[in-house]
């Protein structure tokens, strides 16, 4: 199975390789210092796997349950610790699909099921959600393109890159679609915790027998380094499967990671970091929504949660090369365009980071490069 890379992936390490002075579009909240977490680390720690389950480490797994609300419907044998939600999506699409299978996804959204897919041999069939429709995900067109011989359905929630958010009603017609085919039904909770005027969506591992929730530590609580995830099910086999299947990769979760991602997610402690991003986004939000509306080259559905979403290009033009020309002198600006996500006249906005990704700054660049973009494209 040879993966491809996808386009966000490569607009990554460019980014990296110019080394930018701003970032406009980080998508993670501000990292957490090491040095936090000291007066609960015990020195005496065997920096072994953790000696006690293959899953991940109880208390950590107990964690994961609470956040997502789902401590009286799921079990901890339902809970798999993972290296990342990125290694989470993996085992269950690589397990469960097969070469031939229809899986059927979300765009824009998380291109990774879209990689894996291909190197599989499967087909997957995208349903589009459409700027001029707020980013909703028409769920007619969902019902459509599910049909009998569907594998797995992918989705984000809330939305990644747009942070639009699946209303209560939305999800149980998900659910239906799904369950009316028998299809899987897993849903990437990245940026759950972070909604901005409404409460969290329920998980779907609560919600349905085939619902496969995964998230991470790394989007709302700023410890992406630590590369700690988790995937939820409820049906056995999946689970079991997957920690064969991660014998065969990672083979075992870092102890490390374990341990800080379990001190993080205790309850109190766990608050307060949601509580500091919140703040931290909601300023930063407010700062996107003044600029966008004071520059009429570019406008945006305000995202219902998490850190980023997409800016449209009003005059036109190419995202790709708008992108180029900011990463480069005189801006030197990192901004992803939407083309990673197939929407060529995007860009990702995003509110996360914190002081480090010099965001102000990075806006007023942009600001005169789309004065500039402007006037070129007229």
């Amino acid at each position: 199975m040879k993966v491809r890379i996808h386009k966000l992936f490569q607009n990554l390490l460019d980014s990296v390789a110019a080394e930018p002075e701003a970032v406009v579009g980080f998508s993670n909240a501000v990292p957490q210092k090491l040095g936090t977490f000291l007066a609960d680390l015990d020195p005496d720690l065997p920096l072994d796997w953790n000696g006690r389950d293959f899953r991940g480490l109880p208390e950590l797994r107990g964690h994961v349950l609470r956040q997502a609300g789902l401590e009286n419907l799921c079990q901890l044998e339902d809970v798999l610790i993972t290296a990342g939600a990125a290694e989470a999506n993996y085992l269950a699409i690589r397990q469960l699909v097969d070469p031939g299978d229809r899986v059927v996804t979300e765009g824009p959204g998380w291109p990774q099921v879209g990689v894996l897919t291909d190197a599989i041999g499967a087909e997957l069939v995208t349903v589009r959600r459409r700027d001029e429709e707020g980013w909703t995900l028409p769920l007619d067109e969902l019902r459509t393109a599910v049909t009998p011989d569907t594998r797995l359905i992918f989705l984000s929630n809330p939305n990644n890159p747009t942070g639009r958010l699946f209303q209560p009603d939305e999800l149980t017609e998900i659910v239906d679609i799904a369950r009316s085919v028998g299809a899987w039904l897993l849903i990437d909770e990245v940026y759950a915790g972070l909604e901005w005027d409404a409460p969290r969506a329920a998980s779907v591992a609560g919600l349905y027998e085939r619902g496969i929730t995964t998230g991470s530590v790394s989007k709302a609580l700023g410890l992406q380094g630590l590369r700690t995830g988790w995937l939820i099910c409820r049906d056995k086999s999946v689970v079991m499967d997957a920690v064969i299947l991660r014998e065969n990769s990672s083979e075992i979760m870092n102890i490390m990671g374990e341990v800080l991602a379990e001190i993080a997610l205790r309850p109190d402690r766990y608050a307060a970091a949601i509580g500091r991003a919140r703040r931290d986004g909601a300023a930063n939000l407010k700062t996107l929504d003044k600029f966008v509306a004071s520059h009429p080259g570019l406008s945006w559905h305000r995202p219902q949660a998490g850190l980023i979403g997409l800016g449209r290009l009003e005059n036109g033009g190419d995202s790709d090369a708008f992108a180029r020309c900011l990463l480069n002198p005189p801006y030197r600006t990192f901004i992803l365009p939407g083309s990673a996500y197939g929407e060529p006249r995007h860009v990702r906005l995003g509110v996360g980071g914190g002081a480090d990704v010099n965001l102000n700054e990075g806006l007023n660049r942009m600001a005169a490069l789309l004065t500039n973009w402007n006037q070129d494209q007229a």
